[in-house]
C-alpha cells in the first residue's frame, strides 16, 4: 500500500495526518500564501482529505505542509509540499515565519509566499487507507480535498490553534492591522 522514495519519504500509504492521529515524526515544512486585496490581507488555507477531516471545518484547515526529508531543506520541502499538496508551484521569494510545535508534536518551519492561486484549480496527490476501518477495503483520499482564501479574521477561526501563531506572524511581516 505504501512505498518508499528514494529519500525515504512514504507516498501512497495512510499517515498519521490523514487518521487523525497525533504524529511524533520529524520536521515538516510549509508555505502560508498570502495576497493583498482592497487594503485587506488574505490567506491560502488547506483543508485535509480523508474520512477523518470529512466533517470537521473550523479549527481544522492548515497550512500546505509536510515531512521534511533528512537531505532537504526547509525551504524545498516547503515547495515540494505546496506543489503536492495544491498542484502548483510555489514561485518567488520565500520569507522565514519561523517555527510552531502542532498539538502531536510535530515542528513545523513555515515561510510566507506572495502571491495567488486559483482555488478551482486545487490538483493534490492521494493517499490510500483501509476504509472503513477493519474492513481489508483500501481507499483513496485526496491529501487536500479543498482550498480557499479567508480574511485574517475568518482564517483565525479556520486554522488549526496550533497554527495561529503563523497568521500573527504574517500579519507583523506585513504590518497590517485587520
Amino acid at each position: 500500500m505504501s512505498t518508499s522514495d528514494k529519500a525515504g519519504r512514504r507516498s501512497g500509504g495512510p499517515t498519521a495526518h490523514h487518521l487523525g492521529v497525533p504524529s511524533m515524526s520529524a520536521e515538516s515544512a510549509g508555505i502560508l500564501m498570502f495576497k493583498r486585496e482592497q487594503g485587506r490581507l488574505f490567506v491560502l488555507l488547506a483543508h485535509p482529505g480523508g474520512p477523518f477531516w470529512r466533517q470537521k471545518d473550523e479549527g481544522a484547515w492548515s497550512i500546505p505542509k509536510g515531512e521534511r526529508a533528512a537531505d532537504e531543506t526547509p525551504e524545498a520541502a516547503a515547495r515540494r509540499e505546496f506543489a503536492e499538496e495544491l498542484g502548483a508551484a510555489a514561485a518567488g521569494p520565500l520569507r522565514p515565519l519561523g517555527k510552531i510545535r502542532q498539538r502531536g508534536g510535530k515542528e513545523v518551519e513555515a515561510f510566507a509566499l506572495e502571491g495567488d492561486f486559483e482555488v478551482d484549480s486545487l490538483r493534490s496527490n492521494q493517499f490510500e487507507i483501509e476504509w472503513p476501518p477493519h474492513s481489508g477495503r483500501s481507499q483513496s483520499f485526496p491529501e487536500i480535498d479543498r482550498a480557499a482564501w479567508f480574511a485574517l479574521p475568518e482564517a483565525r477561526q479556520k486554522i488549526l490553534s496550533s497554527q495561529q501563531p503563523l497568521l500573527d506572524r504574517l500579519e507583523t511581516l506585513c504590518g497590517a492591522g485587520e
